[in-house]
């Protein structure tokens, strides 16, 4: 990139990538009836192709951004984006279910380091006032996925076959190779950044409460989401042809939220992560109550995908606290993600074989989201001790 392209042009590469990471995480879900029938495999065994992508994330994400500490963003993005459209475009030729399952593997573990190193990116070719914003421009790919991506994927599966759904994230994922490339800044390697310093990160108490609050707090929304089309249909009573609508609602929310809330995280960036979390217990409160009535549960539901956007702030919370680890910070802003996104579903589902039904899910997902406010208050409060000495 030369030093006159504009930085709209640099953040619509990093969201394209978004966009196709966004699709292949959300879309393989739907497109698990078809791989199921075609290899033959039970539900259950079909589901450890979602697990295995979320370990690659999980192990990637700081593998990768430990040992490519020396390496300019712009390459390293490069790289990791090829690296993941190697992996789906594996995945849409996998002869067997053992091969995918190695192939989803792949693909999952430039996940992490490429959101981290993108927000990175982001934040730097903007002003400081803009930072979250921008990052969530980024996630914005992601949340857009939610709602143009994934169906397109399934529409795709539904009619020529779930290999297809693979090929359409491989074609965007050397999209956003090739835009990486003409429009993002070459940004060299900090002095003194190295896998020493980027290690530094898991001692540092600000980054690890930072990462708990998302690991925690998040979960709450996984908790309802994953069992929203089994409440739409077994408490709500939908038809299948409304589903999808109110899945779209949830990431219009998303959508809705990761561009209206940066703006207020950029003014006030703490204040506004912690009022996100009361928003977001609220909001699962209310969700068992407001599942038997479809307008409702839509309005709900809209309102849980709003609380999408504290990963957006959270990142930028990584990046003031991180020091010279900001690399391996960002990237296990997604990490934490991933474990939200295990550990919501598993509690809400002890809740069901409890016998506790579909609409225990919602008080799951808020006792999550309070948890994340406890912690976000110690992270607060150390906040305050900490400029308080300074000063």
């Amino acid at each position: 990139m030369t030093r006159h392209t504009h930085p709209l042009l640099v953040l619509l590469a990093l969201a394209t990538g978004g966009f196709a990471i966004g699709t292949t995480e959300f879309a393989t879900m739907s497109l698990l009836p078809f791989i199921q029938s075609d290899m033959a495999i039970s539900p259950s065994t079909a589901s450890h192709i979602i697990s295995v992508y979320a370990l690659g994330v999980v192990i990637g994400a700081p593998v990768i951004t430990v040992l490519a500490a020396k390496i300019d963003r712009k390459w390293l993005l490069l790289a990791l984006m090829a690296l993941f459209a190697l992996g789906n475009g594996l995945s849409a030729i996998a002869p067997d279910y053992n091969s995918l399952m190695l192939f989803r593997f792949i693909s999952g573990l430039p996940h992490g380091a490429y959101f981290g190193l993108a927000a990175l990116m982001a934040a730097s070719v903007v002003t400081s006032g803009k930072r979250t914003r921008a990052v969530g421009m980024v996630m914005l790919g992601l949340t857009v996925a939610t709602i143009v991506g994934v169906p397109l994927a399934t529409w795709l599966g539904n009619v020529f076959g779930w290999r297809f759904g693979f090929w359409l994230v491989t074609a965007l994922a050397l999209l956003t190779v090739a835009m990486i490339a003409l429009f993002a800044p070459k940004t060299g390697v900090a002095t003194g950044q190295s896998a020493k310093s980027e290690l530094r990160a898991l001692s540092n108490s600000a980054v690890l409460l930072t990462l708990a609050i998302g690991a925690i707090g998040f979960g709450g929304m996984f908790a309802v989401y994953t069992y929203l089309t089994s409440t739409l249909d077994h408490v709500t009573q939908m038809s299948a042809h409304s589903m999808p609508i109110i899945l779209g609602i949830f990431g219009l929310g998303m959508t809705v939220g990761n561009v209206v809330l940066p703006r207020f995280a950029d003014r006030s960036l703490m204040p506004t992560a912690g009022g996100l979390l009361l928003w977001s217990a609220a909001a699962l409160a209310a969700f068992p109550l407001v599942a038997d009535n479809p307008i409702l549960i839509a309005i709900d539901v809209f309102c849980i995908g709003m609380s999408g956007a504290l990963g957006t702030i959270l990142q930028t919370r990584l990046m003031d606290v991180a020091g010279e680890a900001q690399n391996l910070a960002a990237a296990l802003n997604h990490v934490a993600f991933n474990m939200a996104n295990a550990l919501g579903p598993w509690l809400a589902g002890l809740a069901l074989a409890f016998g506790f039904g579909y609409r225990s899910t919602g008080v799951v997902g808020c006792l999550l989201a309070l948890g994340g406010l406890a912690i976000w208050a110690v992270a607060r409060r150390q906040e305050k001790r900490q400029r308080h000495a300074a000063a």
